[in-house]
Order: structure tokens, then C-alpha cells, then sequence
């Protein structure tokens, strides 16, 4: 069968720190991977010693959340995206992440939504699109996209509360809109809940409609390792392969292979 596509998120929070996760996703077998645009105004801290219980120290880096922020004005937008599309060899997904959504973007809509038109002015391979964005300022975003003959992923993200199976055949059936993907990223609090994901995209395995659902927490890596065989038509993993990953729901691309390999998807 043919098998969904792997996108790699990228963590680095510089240009270049990006260019070499995506060099890398590369060679592990990436179809694309996903530009956090949004990154780039994180400042990345040292690493503080911690002692554990056991009194054996180690290095540890704040959660992302207490990391410093740039001012909007210490990236250039226009030199970024045209330094990461010179060096990343595989399509990109481009992202602009909010804060509302678990982004890290400091300025406001109408300074993102800025930036978004100016990566489909670039030629980016995608653009992702949160459903949150204004009604009109997303139409025109879309038909932008349209015309520079962009593929589109219509997202959700940082919804708490996992909606039942049902409610989720029904977001996608209402925002997978032809040629579009649509995309869900929640949190699971139980094994219960990522059991609805994997139901919903079992029901949705043989329709028309192209998505990818998955969550954050234990159990939310569910419908990525299993992706082949529930319909998914895209699959997002990380270069990351800390202890224990499979606990906040993310999988690491070679893992991934693997594991489909080993499942004989």
C-alpha cells in the first residue's frame, strides 16, 4: 500500500540550527519537514546543572515555555525564509505557530498572518493554516495559496479536552476541504482518550478525505505508529529520542520506520 508521508518537525530556534535538523531528517527518510517559523523568536538557554535523587547530576534545559523571547524586529523575515529555502533540501510545511495554539509568535494576527504571506509569496511546498485564523483573512490566505499552487493543512491545535470519536469524523468531514488536509493535535489525559483518535481514524480509513490526527501525552503516538493502517496521510515525528518520548505522545522518525517496518505496514 502506500504509505503516509513522515514530516519532521524542527525544534532548532536559529536558521541554521534548522537547516541541520532538516539535513538530517533527510537522511533518515523524511518526506518533509515542518518549519516552526515561530521558533525563531525563542532564545535558547544553557542547560543548568541538576542534581537527582540519586545524586547523580545532570544537564537540564528549562521548560520552553520560561525560554527568553526575541522582539519582533530581531528577525529579519524575508532574509529567514530565504536563507531556509536555499538550504533545506525537502519540501517544506511552513508554520507560524500562535500562542493561543502552543506557539511561541510574539507579535500580533496581523503581524503573523504578515508573515504567512510572505512564505506563500516564497513558493513554500505547504502552508499551515489554523482554523482560528478570521474567516476573511484566512480566504484570502487560502486563495493565495491557490494561485501559487500551495498545498494547504487546515489545523487544531492545543485542545485540552479530546473530543469523542464522532466529533472528530465530523471535524474532519467539515474541514478537509478538497485538496486541503486537515490536521488535529491534542492532549490526551488517558488511554481512553487516545482510543477516540484511533477510532475516529479508523472509521475515516477508506473515505475521501485526506487528515492527520494525533495527540500530545501518553498514548497520543498511537495513530502516528499505526498511521499505514488507519488512513492517515500524514504523520509528523521528531528528531528527539529522549528517555521515555512515547510518554508526550511524539515519535522519532527512525523509530517510526522502524517500528512500521517491524509491523510490516
Amino acid at each position: 500500500m502506500t504509505g503516509p508521508k513522515v514530516c519532521v518537525s524542527l525544534d532548532g530556534t536559529t536558521v541554521k540550527a534548522m537547516a541541520d535538523e532538516a539535513a538530517r531528517a533527510n537522511l533518515a527518510g523524511a518526506d518533509m519537514v515542518e518549519v516552526r517559523f515561530d521558533r525563531l523568536y525563542l532564545k535558547k538557554p544553557e542547560p543548568v546543572e541538576v542534581e537527582g535523587e540519586d545524586g547523580e547530576v545532570k544537564r537540564v534545559l528549562a521548560p520552553e515555555e520560561e525560554w527568553p523571547v526575541r522582539e519582533l524586529d530581531e528577525v529579519d523575515v524575508d532574509e529567514a525564509i530565504a536563507a531556509l529555502k536555499e538550504s533545506i533540501p525537502l519540501p517544506v510545511v511552513f508554520t507560524v505557530r500562535p500562542k493561543a495554539e502552543g506557539g511561541h509568535y510574539p507579535g500580533d494576527e496581523k503581524d503573523r498572518v504578515a508573515v504567512l504571506e510572505k512564505a506563500i509569496a516564497s513558493g513554500v511546498s505547504r502552508i499551515d493554516l489554523e482554523l482560528s485564523i478570521d474567516e476573511d483573512t484566512r480566504s484570502s490566505l487560502l486563495s493565495q495559496a491557490e494561485k501559487g499552487n500551495i498545498s494547504v493543512i487546515s489545523s487544531i491545535h492545543n485542545i485540552t479536552t479530546t473530543p469523542s470519536a464522532e466529533e472528530l469524523v465530523k471535524m474532519v468531514e467539515e474541514h478537509a476541504q478538497e485538496g486541503q488536509i486537515f490536521k488535529f493535535c491534542g492532549t490526551v489525559n488517558d488511554h481512553q482518550d487516545a482510543l477516540q483518535i484511533i477510532e475516529a481514524s479508523h472509521d475515516l480509513r477508506n473515505s475521501k478525505h485526506a487528515f492527520s490526527l494525533m495527540a500530545l501525552g501518553n498514548g497520543g503516538d498511537w495513530t502516528r505508529l499505526h498511521a499505514p493502517v488507519l488512513g492517515q496521510d500524514l504523520v509528523y515525528a521528531t528528531l528527539r529520542s529522549e528517555y521515555k518520548l512515547s510518554n508526550k505522545g511524539l515519535v522519532n522518525v527512525r523509530d517510526l520506520k522502524n517500528a512500521w517496518t517491524l509491523l510490516e505496514y
